[in-house]
């Protein structure tokens, strides 16, 4: 991989495919059974060769414990828990199978058809992906909607409905809590009325019991059943789909429990959406799916392709937006996305809306409670108020990331931490308190993100819509016929003054806490009344100064040319960019939401002026950030390095720099040697040289491999601890005719080990690290071993080079 001088290091360049970079590494084409047939809630639940299986693999015939006799090396060990897969070998694996598969079709028809079938599941396995996600996007739209007006009141004829649809099934017309009969609030079933102080203090009461009830429930169910179905889960689907291992995360258990409480934490009105979770349980569906196919379940690179379509679906049926999904997976989600896992990304997308439209929870035909379409253009001078809050989003994306970084950081190392359960009925009991008196924060937060979206109609009877309308001027009169706003206009701004303060406060103490916790409505909502207060700004300026520029130019006497509920969208979508410095897949989402492209370029220069600014103060957006805080080891694709140092820095400067080098010579050591090395070390391999004097290196073998063939070679041949271990063919004579036997191990060792000169500069080693998806790279000079180093080190040192905490890295 790399030349062996430090000349040559210099020219090293990575221009070819990945494919035809990857050298055969320790792979076979046979799979071993499962750890566990139970354990199928574990994320990276890989292979372990059993002992009835290397029966196959012994030979006696040259006296020595060959375990290893296969053309093709079997894979052995499995990854452990919070470390890095090595993409390498799984392609490999997988490609060896594949070959293994093409030329046995050809014996039989039914081998023929395992073909077919192989090649086929791919797709087969996103469609029931797709199918499994719209199901449980439907159920938790339902679910969610019903809990949260349950805190209000409840249906008389019928309690499983919520308010809409109780109204829908009352002979009135209006939807209206107040003027549908079928409805009932709490203080009207318990007291018989719903005027007067005790009717609202009573509703009051029993607004704020139901919201601590059900978020104290969501959180006792999270911390008995599923603790990792907390949070947004969006970073460490990031970080499992760049490679990392976190058994469970994405198990059924959390699958079951994440959908449940995320209704629950929704339904109690804390400031948290169900949107980001979504992606979470998609993938969690994705990862269940997966063991059907072994193809995928025993193959954790591959299986990452389905993970990434899975995440695309995720973001489908929470938006309603199948192409912004893709785009999303894209840009935000993934860390290898070739082009079949886009097509498979496409149809997984495609089937999980498809579903979740057959399902119709909202009962309007559309996938979002918040769909929207616009008729009224917009115009070129509005592209001054729609860049200003782009800058309003930017600057709020980059205080909201600073405080909850911070604000998580002192949970995690404060005593407070120790409290989950306590902090969310606390937050869930302040949130109630302020929530009810403010009738935008007592409704469901995608409710007030509908209505902020909505453009008022003569039947709208809201604050918002309170205009004094004229439609008796004079069309040939060049004067705005607007509306001017009445006292309800007025009232409904500072109400959502009110509301932009309030959640741009309590959603910084919200997310993070131990339920689940998405971020996309909050920030969405803060932009939304943000945009809708100038939106009715800019629209009072257009009626009021109808005679002066720009208004005069643009704005006839025939329609209103100004839209508030475009500001409203436009400034959600600001938020949403400054907070998680999205940019092209939030565009697509959101000109979806409104089923047209005509807003295409306001939500462009918004979002674009939102990432600006928001980057001037930082360029981590909001799930950057909680991945760094927890240590995960993320080598971001998006991020440069641009300090002049070579691998023999990151060699000289490692910890362990004045320890002699862990090495396993090719021959001459013994079985209880080997074993003492890796009882008094904890590294996952070990480079194999030809001897300590000379380093020269050999090759690379993994600790699993050795510790499992090991103890097979004990169990089925008379290997014992004074038996010698070869990793080479050169076996003496004497080993053969009489003494103890020996272990021939050279099936395990990889060859042709990821290697580069110590000249070589750290840029091209990290790219490396980035393309390859590699575990552990060596490093030498004129061919003799140095050191090495690891995707952790890399870490490290990119944190030390940024002024950062290294040890901030926790895992490997």
């Amino acid at each position: 991989m790399a030349s062996s001088s430090s000349s040559s290091s210099s020219n090293f360049t990575y221009t070819t495919e990945r494919g035809q970079l990857l050298r055969s590494i320790m792979s076979n084409s046979r799979f071993y059974r499962t750890l566990t047939d139970t354990d199928d809630e574990l994320l990276d639940l890989n292979t372990e060769a059993s002992e009835n299986e290397f029966k196959h693999f012994v030979d006696n015939s040259s006296g020595t414990a060959n375990i290893f006799e296969d053309d093709l090396t079997p894979v052995i060990g499995q990854y452990e828990d919070f470390h890095t897969i090595d993409w390498v070998r799984d392609s490999n694996r997988d490609r060896l199978r594949h070959r293994k598969i093409h030329k046995r079709k050809t014996l039989s028809l039914l081998e023929t058809l395992k073909a077919h079938i192989d090649a086929s599941s791919a797709w087969i396995c996103v469609i029931l992906v797709g199918i499994a996600a719209g199901c449980a996007a439907g159920i938790i739209d339902i679910g969610t909607s019903w809990l949260s007006d349950l805190k209000l009141g409840v249906c008389r004829d019928a309690v499983w409905f919520n308010r809409e649809q109780c109204c829908w099934s009352s002979n009135t017309t209006t939807f209206s809590a107040e003027d549908c009969k079928q409805w009932l609030s709490w203080s009207h079933l318990l007291v018989g009325s719903d005027t007067g102080p005790g009717a609202y203090i009573l509703s009051y009461l029993i607004y704020i019991m139901w919201a601590v009830f059900l978020a104290l429930l969501a959180a006792l169910l999270v911390r008995v059943f599923a603790p990792y179905a907390c949070g947004s889960g969006i970073p460490e689907i990031k970080t499992i789909l760049s490679g990392f291992i976190i058994r469970g995360y994405l198990g059924k258990w959390t699958l079951i429990i994440k959908s449940l409480t995320m209704m629950l934490a929704v339904g109690a009105g804390l400031s948290l959406g169900k949107e980001g979770p979504l992606v979470h349980i998609a993938c969690c569906c994705g990862n269940v799916i997966t063991y059907l196919f072994p193809k995928y379940g025993k193959n954790e690179a591959k299986k990452r392709e389905i993970l990434s379509a899975a995440a695309a679906a995720g973001v489908s049926v929470a938006f309603g937006a199948p192409i912004g999904g893709i785009l999303f997976s894209l840009e935000e989600i993934s860390y290898y996305f070739p082009q079949k896992t886009m097509w498979r990304s496409f149809l997984c997308a495609l089937v999980a809306a498809f579903i979740l439209r057959l399902i119709n929870p909202f009962g309007t035909s559309h996938m979002v409670m918040f769909y929207v379409e616009y008729t009224t253009p917009w115009f070129f001078f509005e592209l001054v108020p729609f860049c200003l809050l782009g800058v309003f989003g930017g600057l709020v994306g980059a205080m909201f990331i600073k405080a909850n970084i911070r604000w998580c950081h002192f949970r995690k190392t404060s005593k407070l931490g120790n409290y989950p359960i306590t902090e969310v009925v606390f937050l869930a009991f302040i949130t109630a308190v302020l929530n009810f008196p403010n009738p935008y924060t007592r409704q469901n937060m995608s409710e007030l993100i509908s209505e902020l979206f909505k453009d008022c109609t003569a039947a709208d009877t809201s604050n918002l819509c309170d205009y004094s309308s004229n439609f008796t001027n004079n069309v040939n009169t060049h004067v705005y016929p607007g509306a001017r706003a009445s006292s309800g206009v007025y009232t409904a701004l500072w109400q959502l003054l009110l509301v932009l303060i309030f959640k741009s406060l309590i959603t910084v103490f919200t997310f993070g806490i131990k339920v689940p916790a998405g971020l996309f409505i909050p920030s969405m909502a803060i932009g939304a009344c943000a945009g809708r207060m100038i939106g009715v700004a800019i629209e009072q300026l257009a009626y009021n100064f109808a005679d002066s520029w720009p208004f005069y130019e643009y704005c006839n006497a025939s329609e209103n040319c100004i839209t508030p509920g475009l500001y409203a969208m436009v400034g959600a979508a600001a938020v949403l960019g400054g907070v998680t410095r999205m940019t092209v897949s939030l565009v697509v989402i959101m000109f979806e939401l409104t089923g047209g492209l005509l807003y295409i370029v306001p939500l462009m220069a918004a979002v674009m002026t939102a990432k600006w600014v928001g980057d001037a103060f930082g360029r981590e957006g909001i799930y950057d950030g909680h991945i760094h805080l927890n240590g995960y080891p993320f080598l971001d694709s998006k991020e440069e390095f641009s300090h002049l140092t070579l691998a023999a820095d990151l060699i000289q400067s490692h910890p362990r720099r004045g320890e002699p080098l862990t090495v396993i010579t090719q021959e001459g050591m013994t079985v209880g040697e080997i074993e003492q090395v890796m009882s008094e070390t904890t590294f996952n391999g070990f480079p194999v040289v030809v001897s300590k004097e000379s380093m020269r290196l050999s090759g690379f073998v993994l600790r699993r491999d050795l510790t499992v063939a090991i103890k097979n070679g004990r169990s089925e041949q008379d290997v014992v601890t004074e038996s010698k271990v070869y990793f080479s063919n050169n076996v003496p004579v004497t080993t053969l005719v009489g003494g103890p036997q020996a272990l021939k191990l050279k099936r395990l060792v990889d060859l042709c080990p990821f290697h580069v000169t110590d000249h070589t500069p750290m840029e091209t080693v990290i790219e490396i690290f980035r393309k390859l998806g590699l575990r552990t790279c060596l490093v030498t000079h004129n061919g003799r071993l140095l050191g090495l180093i690891t995707k952790k080190d890399v870490l490290r040192h990119i944190a030390t080079m940024e002024n950062q905490d290294p040890g901030s890295i926790l895992f490997h």
